[in-house]
């Protein structure tokens, strides 16, 4: 055996030279092997079915497995004993695709799940013919795609001899033909006289690899000849026989003699009795029964919704080859396909042919003319296929991969309550993979991760920092409000939390440049030092792997977690006392909690602004629980509580779609892109054309659409975290002033209202004050030289930071590539002169002096400094990461797609949803605040300000109503 006990270099061989080649094939052909089950489907009627083996004419739950007494020694291994009898559940099928008559031409199959101990069974696969059609997976999959949808004799005999050559070529098709027809031709009588013979083989512990058999008993008494216009005679045939006696088959094994006679990797080659004699070890017993019976119907039924799986085993014995090594993929991913816990959203063909020939002149077009440039419909066609290549292109999957193979338990079943609520962690949103974007799963990649060590202190980040991040006067974004910028840190840290080891366990150090004659004290009151040092982040350590994959440590989909917490125990801790559905709340403000910091989900880096949008969604909460009372009487606490989450959290990501993002990025075409993300298209001929001639999907919006991972599985992603370095949104000075009147109660900085501070000061000044202050105030403009003094000297778990410096730090050591790759990455053209990115001369200047050239830029101050589209408060490379995550953070999460309905969320939450918004919530909970809103824009626009007289602290006119785009001092951008 192979020093890990999980694969034997004697026995196989991997397809692509390596277990991590192989396992990117079989993840491929299992996605295949889904696309024929909807193929199926359309031919046979009817729900999914399995991709093999569809209608099953026997299941039951009550068989046994029994060893012989005389067991040879050599095969006592694991659970096989002699004497050592196990019960077992039986399925015996037909090995359609397609639920077809029993009398159509077809091999017959048997899957077996032997049940050792709690958590410890077998399953055995088996098929009645001695040897496989197809050699490997990708002949087998070659097959299942050509015969897929082919009903009558025609179809197949199409199938057959005209698609199967063409995908594997006329030697291999031969081959295959003849095998199909030798185990077809034959005609079947009864289940119970067929012999089933494993595809493949099986390690059997220490004696090595074995095939195994079920043939029937000796005695087994012959059929009589059926109805054959009986499409279900092979089932009333068993009935009748186990109507009278019992049923049973022989287990029995093949050994392996040597690899040309007995091959491993090659499931095409008969293992001959006359080389490897059939030896008998166990009998399977079908004891007799009343299949049609009420029980026996419904054990039939629980099996049917059983998968079969022949790792879902041991160690010792685990599945051997190529083909059976692609099964644990591909039958899971048919598995939960069937079961409704994962989907295929196939691409019309006029899709594709189109897509082929369209989307390659926008690329050509682009070179010349930016997407934003274009008329409207085209731009927003352009965009349409930008994002197409960037879901093709731009995903990149770093969780660890299980290559080769590993055995497992069979999993045991979905806890119910998590098919209608969302878990405390992020678990079991994809039902079929439970650990997917939960709190631990790894950052992905939008471009493949450049990690250079000896870049990391190129440029001295501090010189970076202070010559084009530090702001020296403040530089408004004038369409916006200060909510703008607290509502997207509230998102963040929803989304995305690297841990950091605890202060003074492990730390990054930046050494001060020459004639940097600050002084710097890394700790409050420690002495002033030549470096700056803050806490590294914990990565993921992976043999081989420079040190780049890290952990969220919030879950990755949009849940609220930032309210609710992200474990049980916190979310718990927020409730009220005695497991009540509302969040615990005092006077309308969150309870307070160490340091004058309040009890949430998140609260760290907190300030003013945060608290009051956690307040806001707090009483939201609230609100909903009692409107679901009112609505459902008998709904429990718990019920209400998880359904006004979902309710909630929906609404979040509603307001942040179709609300803050058009806000930011305000341009017609962005607003029309969003609001079609959410609710389709406008009721434009023009738009629904071009949606169903290039993009079909687009036709509904996402929350009616299925789940769509694309091509990976979904995570949040460290080129999406550096996008949102967005901290130059911050003001380093606020104005409050109270609401009826326009009168100011005082000016503070920010670190006045940073911290437990900031709780305090809300309560001072009262809600509906602080969001009008805020909502009449402009946060910064998100531009080089507009980094909040605040966030360049503050203190954090006990250390001293300046933020902008952290934030170069991050991105170098994460490994995101630099500016100019970053930007190439994103199929933007390289920039060859620093005058390409900017045309603010003081920006211009300082680059040329700071970087030796443009492929140096760090991809935070690239970022910032390229000239943004109109409209757009950031620039065009940070877009596209956004919409490729916009979209996805939708498309991936079931709760804002196949389960976004009435039976989940109930009619009253889904009404919540599609009628509220921001104005909404603000409403609610101040409605003292109607008149100061936006009229004809989103709440994060400027607001109305209250007229005072002048000479009472007053302004005049200060903000304005909307503000429609950037002004001439930089605006938005």
């Amino acid at each position: 055996m192979a020093e890990t006990g999980r694969h034997d270099q004697r026995y196989e061989r991997y397809d692509g030279g390596s277990p991590e080649a192989e396992r990117l094939v079989s993840e491929r052909l299992a996605r295949e092997l889904m696309k024929v089950q909807v193929r199926n489907r359309r031919a046979g009627g009817g729900g999914i079915a399995r991709a093999f083996h569809a209608k099953a004419p026997l299941g039951v739950e009550n068989a046994r497995l029994r060893f012989h007494d005389d067991l040879p020694v050599a095969l006592r291994v694991g659970f096989a004993r002699p004497g050592a009898d196990y019960p077992a559940l039986v399925r015996l099928s037909n090995a359609s695709g397609i639920r077809q008559g029993d009398g159509s031409p077809d091999l017959r199959g048997a899957a077996v799940r032997v049940r050792v101990a709690d958590g410890v069974s077998h399953d055995l696969l088996a098929t009645s013919f001695p040897v496989s059609h197809a050699s490997d997976a990708r002949e087998f999959v070659a097959f299942a795609k050509a015969m897929a949808g082919a009903r009558g004799r025609l179809a197949k005999a199409f199938a057959l001899f005209v698609k199967l050559p063409l995908a594997v070529g006329l030697g291999t098709a031969a081959r295959m033909q003849r095998n199909v027809r030798a185990a077809t031709r034959r005609s079947v009588n009864s289940l119970a006289t067929e012999t089933y013979w494993s595809r493949g083989a099986i390690l059997w512990g220490e004696a090595g690899p074995v095939r195994y058999l079920l043939r029937p008993a000796p005695g087994t008494p012959t059929a009589a000849e059926p109805d054959r216009r009986d499409p279900d005679f092979l089932h009333r045939e068993l009935a009748r026989r186990l109507g009278q006696a019992d049923v049973a088959f022989d287990l029995c094994v093949q050994r392996y003699v040597d690899e040309r006679r007995t091959p491993v990797e090659d499931a095409a080659v008969e293992w001959r009795d006359a080389v490897a004699p059939a030896v008998p070890i166990a009998r399977l017993t079908i004891p007799a029964q009343e299949l049609d019976a009420a029980e026996a119907r419904a054990a039939a039924r629980r099996i049917e919704e059983l998968t079969f799986n022949p790792w879902y085993t041991t160690d010792e014995f685990r599945p051997l080859g190529n083909i059976n090594r692609a099964r644990k993929a591909g039958y899971r991913a048919s598995g939960a396909h069937r079961l409704g816990q994962r989907f295929v959203t196939e691409e019309p063909v006029r899709n594709r042919l189109l897509g082929r020939l369209v989307g390659p002149v926008f690329g050509l077009l682009n070179r010349v003319v930016p997407w934003h440039r274009l008329p409207l419909s085209l731009s927003l066609l352009n965009l349409v296929f930008l994002r197409k290549v960037l879901r093709r292109l731009n995903l990149i999957d770093t969780e660890i991969g299980e290559a080769p193979p590993q055995a497992q338990p069979a999993p045991e079943p979905i806890p119910e309550r998590l098919r209608t609520e969302r878990s405390y962690d992020g678990t079991y949103n994809d039902l079929s993979e439970p650990g997917m974007g939960a709190v631990g799963a790894a950052f992905g990649r939008n471009l493949k991760p450049d990690h250079r060590p000896d870049t990391f202190d190129t440029p001295n980040p501090v010189t970076v920092s202070r010559q084009l991040l530090y702001r020296e006067s403040f530089v408004p974004a004038t369409s916006l409000n200060v909510l703008a910028a607290a509502w997207i840190q509230f998102q963040v840290h929803d989304w995305v939390n690297h841990r950091r080891y605890k202060t003074g366990d492990r730390s990054v150090e930046v050494p001060l440049p020459p004639g940097f004659d600050e002084n710097w004290r890394n700790v409050p009151g420690g002495p002033t030092e030549r470096v700056m040092r803050f806490a590294e982040n914990e990565g993921v350590e992976v043999p081989g792997r420079p040190p780049i994959l890290f952990a969220n440590s919030a879950s990755h989909w949009w849940d609220g977690s930032e309210v609710y917490g992200e474990n049980e125990r916190t979310a718990r801790f927020l409730r009220e006392p005695g497991g009540g559905a509302k969040l615990r709340l005092e006077d309308g403000h969150l309870p307070g909690g160490a340091s004058g910091v309040p009890l949430t989900g998140f609260n760290e880096s907190w300030w003013m602004g945060l608290s009051a949008l956690h307040t806001l969604f707090a009483r939201e909460h609230n609100a909903v629980c009692d409107a679901l009372r009112a609505a459902y009487p008998s709904m429990s606490e718990e019920k209400t509580y998880h359904t006004a989450r979902l309710v909630v959290s929906a609404l979040i990501a509603k307001i942040h779609t179709v609300e803050w993002t058009p806000a930011i990025l305000a341009t017609e075409a962005i607003d029309l892109a969003l609001n079609t993300n959410w609710s389709g298209p406008p009721k434009s001929w023009l738009n629904q054309l071009g949606l169903w001639l290039f993009e079909a999907h687009s036709l509904t919006g996402i929350p009616k659409t299925l789940p769509d991972h694309h091509a990976a599985p979904y995570s949040l992603t460290e080129d999406f975290t550096t996008v949102y370095r967005l901290h130059p949104l911050i003001p380093d000075d606020y104005e409050l002033r109270e609401h009826q009147f326009g009168r100011r109660l005082e000016t503070v900085g920010f670190m006045d209202i940073q911290g437990g501070a900031g709780e305090a000061q809300i309560r001072k000044t009262g809600l509906a004050n602080a969001l009008y202050s805020f909502g009449i105030a402009h946060p910064g403009a998100i531009t080089p030289h507009n980094f909040p003094r605040a966030l360049q000297r503050f203190e954090r778990d006990g250390e001293i930071i300046d933020l902008s410096v952290v934030d170069l730090v991050r991105t170098r050591r994460r490994g995101v590539p630099r500016y100019n790759d970053f930007r190439a990455g994103l199929h933007r053209g390289r920039i060859r002169s620093f005058e390409e990115l900017t045309e603010n001369p003081r920006t211009l200047a300082r680059l040329k002096d700071v970087y030796r050239d443009v492929d140096e830029i760090d991809t935070v101050v690239g970022l910032f400094a390229e000239n943004p589209p109109e409209g757009f408060g950031f620039s065009d490379t940070a877009f596209r990461v956004f919409i490729l995550m916009a979209s996805r953070r939708l498309q991936s999460d079931r709760f804002l797609t196949v389960d976004y309905r009435p039976e989940v969320y109930t009619p009253l939450g889904i009404d919540w949803v599609e009628k509220g918004g921001m104005n909404s919530v603000l409403l609610r909970h101040c409605p003292e605040l109607a008149p100061l809103l936006p009229r004809d824009a989103s709440a994060f626009a400027p607001w109305r300000t209250v007229p005072t007289a002048t000479g009472n602290g007053g302004t005049s006119g200060d903000g304005g109503t909307s503000g429609n785009g950037p002004t001439s001092d930089g605006g938005s951008s």
